[in-house]
């Protein structure tokens, strides 16, 4: 018995698809001694920790562009595309929610909407240092690339507004 769950240890990082039937028949037939738990709990807490990761990252998207918009546009033609991002965000982020109904609590979260907005910072740092960005960085901050210092700290936006808010009609 310990050399067959040892065997699955080791198909494990062999053939994952085997080792994923191996488990499933174990499973099938409650074999349950003979499944390897380890491996098995960890692939489930990184099943649900997948679409957390895809929720959050979804979300950070939206509030980078809604930040762009707000923030850094310096002509009317500017941040078209910008929409566009944040409403095909919006979708994912609404199917996921549909999948998965508890991420929609867990979302509305101080910190989820604060995980979120240090990854979209990371992001607006990252599209002042792409050369084609330089001359917005001459005209929001002196010339220089900013850094995360130079955003808020807290996200200045609220779960209903990161879903819903739409500052290019009030125009």
């Amino acid at each position: 018995m310990e050399t067959k769950i040892q065997n699955l240890k080791e198909l494990y990082e062999q053939d994952f698809y085997l080792w994923v039937q191996e488990n499933l028949k174990l499973l099938k037939n409650k074999e349950y001694d003979l499944v390897d738990w380890e491996n098995l709990l960890e692939e489930i807490e990184d099943m649900g920790q997948r679409h957390y990761d895809a929720m959050v990252s979804y979300m950070a998207v939206i509030i980078e562009h809604l930040y762009k918009w707000e923030n850094f546009r310096y002509s009317q033609d500017m941040g078209h595309d910008w929409i566009e991002t944040i409403y095909t965000h919006r979708r994912k982020v609404a199917r996921i929610f549909r999948k998965h109904p508890s991420l929609k609590a867990k979302a509305q979260g101080r910190e989820v909407i604060q995980e979120a907005w240090e990854e979209a910072v990371r992001a607006l740092v990252d599209w002042f240092e792409n050369p084609k960005n330089k001359a917005l960085s001459l005209v929001y901050f002196k010339g220089r690339i900013p850094t995360e210092k130079d955003f808020p700290q807290e996200c200045p936006y609220t779960f209903q507004q990161i879903m819903e808010y739409k500052p290019w009609l009030e125009e």
